[in-house]
């Protein structure tokens, strides 16, 4: 395992039911994005829609594809993404460059 991988966690905060994310899955998922000074940069909450997206074919940041892969319908996890499992050295929006991003992310429904 690289030192990258080793910075990376998935935490579950609660089990989900059911049906299991694999790769290539098209998800339905409701996430809430913060900095390392707890800023938050993106709610899918805020906006009062889920997010949808296929897992693990590049449409993600790297970490979402590592972190959402085995979460069940229901499921809610913490994922701490290391800078080079997200957007590197880019600034993104009001995400600066280099940027250890967490996310609480909560599995609504697989496609």
């Amino acid at each position: 395992m690289s030192k990258t991988q080793d910075k990376f966690k998935a935490e579950d905060i609660k089990k989900g039911q059911g049906k299991e994310v694999f790769g290539g899955d098209h998800i339905v998922i409701h996430y809430k994005g913060t900095l390392e000074d707890g800023s938050e940069f993106d709610s899918s909450y805020k906006r009062g829609q889920p997010f949808k997206t296929r897992i693990g074919v590049g449409q993600v940041i790297e970490g979402w594809d590592m972190g959402v892969v085995g979460m069940k319908i229901g499921g809610k996890r913490k994922l701490t993404i290391p800078s080079q499992l997200a957007y590197g050295d880019q600034e993104i929006g009001t995400i600066p460059a280099n940027s250890t991003l967490f996310f609480e992310v909560e599995l609504i429904d697989i496609e």
